[in-house]
């Protein structure tokens, strides 16, 4: 691996950040992190414990991810979204190990689901965000949920699956 010159952002010693990675002035990645080939992330973000950033994940200034996130590729994160801990973006909605002639699957085997966060959104602790999802701007996923459709932007939505809470008048 090749010396970093000029970082100006924190990694805790444990963190584990693939040489290929871009990392935002200010940002801190926190113990045990593991951020992995082709990922941007921008200015001023923080990475708690145990978050793991998958190949070529993009992710804009300003974002906080708590612990033990999993963020697959094919997610895009805009600026200013709050990411809660144990949240899961998934990328494969028909998840298997292994082909129907019984060969371990590939990557030329399934097509991968995107998943982009708008600015300002909130994801709640322990939610899952399915494949094929766009979170709106501002929007508020409600903590434990599974969103299964695309928020809207301003939205607050909660429940498996997510749906929008209706506000009382």
């Amino acid at each position: 691996m090749k010396l970093k010159r000029n970082i100006k952002y924190f990694a805790h010693p444990t963190a584990e950040i693939h040489e290929t990675a871009v990392i935002g002035d200010g940002s801190k990645v926190w113990n045990y992190s593991q951020i992995r080939e082709n990922v941007t992330i921008g200015k001023n973000c923080i990475l708690g414990k145990n978050v793991y950033l998958d190949f070529g994940v993009t992710v804009g200034d300003n974002v906080k991810f708590q612990n033990n996130c999993s963020i697959y590729h094919g997610a895009v994160i805009e600026d200013g979204v709050f990411i809660g801990p144990h949240v899961i973006l998934t990328n494969d909605k028909y998840p298997k190990a292994v082909n129907e002639d019984g060969t371990i699957k590939t990557d030329a085997d399934w097509v991968v689901g995107n998943i982009l966060i708008k600015k300002g959104a909130s994801v709640g602790a322990g939610s899952i965000v399915l494949p094929g999802i766009t979170i709106g701007e501002g929007a508020m996923v409600g903590a434990g949920s599974v969103v299964t459709k695309d928020v809207k932007a301003g939205s607050v939505v909660f429940g498996n699956p997510a749906k929008e809470y209706a506000k009382e008048s």
